[in-house]
């Protein structure tokens, strides 16, 4: 059945179609309402309520690699901060598969909750969780697995000097990488529980427990790379206990984690995968970037003054910050998508279009903070990650003003890609996310370095490089807004 019979008639406001086993949520209990009001409350409130945790959530998550960066950064010098550059693709990667499964689980468990279908909802969490066990077994072997380390080292470009501590690091978190699964992954369905805040308290469990080993390993005890790794695993660990305390521990949870609902069941698990595929995109796409662009500094950081190791080091510390400040718009993306997942499975268009252009809206408004900030603080930022050589400090500084150029409008961006991930249109949202960091940037990584010195010679090939990022992002973001335009044309036909 196509998308527009599905949702031709839509039902009188706060009304959910029953499903035929009987399932559905009748708002009998307090954590029932708090689901049910997703279809009825006020939109720009509970974007309020949601986006807030959310977005400070993703910010807490994004700021895992940040808080190794400055560590490193003053208690090792560039060497520490090039190891993390040299390992940040690898953690991206692990952060794609925590999102494959746990963000097109959640996808799919928010449109059954609106559609009435409890037990289908818990099925889908239960087969996240399962999943990401597999996953995980997967993870940890390679991880040790020399053939395989040395290969993803080659990859990112590691230099002779930096190789030893990015191997390090990297075995470390492959070891801990289910926690990092289930305390991502799964920390989403809260979120679609109704419980924006305790999702948030989960992370924040999280990011204090990992200042705190890091202080701990890295300044006091002098473990350098490696107590870092540690103490990010352990960060992951504390917040993973407190996610699954919630499902297992808390009678008042309208989802619970079930062992009879954990079988894995193929048709389900293709169906979580193909949801989730847009959120692994994006992050896949940053990983398979950043090895680019490692391969690509080390090339052309060698023929600059600057040289290999402090072209990785300072383009690490300028990606920590694109990083970081993409995670606001993430978490914006990540909040609505309960609601325009459970208003769609509803049949609420008018609601569905509401949300997409309040969130819209509330992403350009962060985007445009980040571009303030980043824009005036651009040295300052550079010298708080150890970075004090002068030459280094502007360069770093002037990657960091041309990286941001269209930050104002990558909210829209992203937000528009995930409207059809919410929406159960995985086709478009995968198309969309790739626009932006496949079929557009990794091609000017290429050609920029080439064609930008010969027609403005006194850019270098390492200056070209950092003009791909902005050319990427407007192109993408009107594609986007194509596809919207063509989303919204079809909403209002079925309004009609």
């Amino acid at each position: 059945m196509s998308d527009e019979k599905k949702i031709e008639q839509e039902p009188r406001e706060g009304a959910v179609d029953p499903d035929p086993r009987g399932q559905r949520l009748h708002g009998a209990s307090a954590a029932d309402d708090k689901v049910l009001r997703m279809g009825t409350a006020s939109i720009p409130r509970l974007i309020t309520e949601f986006a807030i945790p959310s977005v400070v959530g993703m910010l807490i998550n994004g700021s895992y690699a940040i808080i190794d960066s400055v560590f490193l950064g003053h208690a090792v010098g560039e060497i520490g901060l090039s190891a993390m550059t040299v390992a940040n693709p690898i953690m991206v990667v692990f952060m794609a598969i925590a999102m494959l499964v746990g963000n097109g689980g959640n996808a799919l468990a928010a449109l059954r909750l609106g559609e009435g279908r409890r037990e289908d909802a818990e099925r889908a969490l239960g087969n996240v969780v399962s999943l990401s066990l597999v996953m995980a077994v997967i993870v940890a072997f390679l991880g040790w697995f020399p053939a395989s380390t040395d290969w993803l080292l080659d990859l990112s470009s590691a230099t002779d000097e930096v190789r030893p501590h990015a191997s390090v690091f990297i075995q470390i978190i492959c070891s801990g990488f289910i926690l990092q699964c289930i305390g991502l992954g799964v920390n989403n369905f809260i979120r679609t529980c109704g419980a924006p805040n305790r999702a948030l308290g989960t992370m924040v469990i999280g990011l204090v427990s990992s200042v705190i080993f890091n202080f701990i390993f890295v300044i006091l005890l002098g473990w350098g790379v490696a107590g870092s790794g540690l103490a990010t695993v352990l960060g992951w660990g504390c917040s993973c206990v407190a996610v699954l305390w919630y499902f297992c521990g808390k009678a008042e949870a309208p989802l619970r984690l079930r062992p009879p609902l954990m079988a894995l069941r193929p048709r389900m698990d293709t169906t979580i995968v193909a949801y989730g595929f847009p959120s692994f995109c994006v992050q896949a796409g940053m990983a398979a970037v950043n090895f680019v662009l490692n391969f690509q500094l080390v090339k052309y950081g060698a023929l600059s003054p600057i040289g290999a190791d402090d072209a990785l080091a300072t383009i690490g510390v300028v990606q920590r910050i694109a990083q970081f400040s993409i995670m606001p718009l993430v978490g914006m993306s990540i909040a609505l998508q309960p609601l325009l997942g459970f208003n769609y499975g509803a049949h609420k268009v008018d609601r569905v279009r509401k949300t997409l252009w309040y969130g819209i809206g509330a992403a350009t408004t962060i985007s445009v903070v980040m571009f303030a900030a980043v824009q005036l603080f651009a040295a300052p930022i550079a010298q708080a990650f150890g970075i004090k050589h002068e030459g280094l400090v502007e360069f770093t500084a002037f990657a960091i003003h041309l990286q941001f150029l269209m930050i104002p409008f990558v909210g829209f961006q992203i937000v528009g890609a995930n409207y059809f991930q919410a929406t159960g249109q995985p086709a478009k949202s995968i198309f969309l996310t790739l626009t932006r960091q496949i079929l557009f940037l990794l091609p000017l990584l290429y050609l920029m370095p080439l064609w930008l010195p010969a027609v403005v010679p006194q850019y270098n090939g390492l200056d070209a490089l950092l003009f791909a990022m902005p050319i990427a992002d407007f192109l993408s973001i009107f594609t986007t807004a194509v596809f919207i335009g063509w989303e919204m044309a079809r909403l209002r036909r079925l309004a009609r």
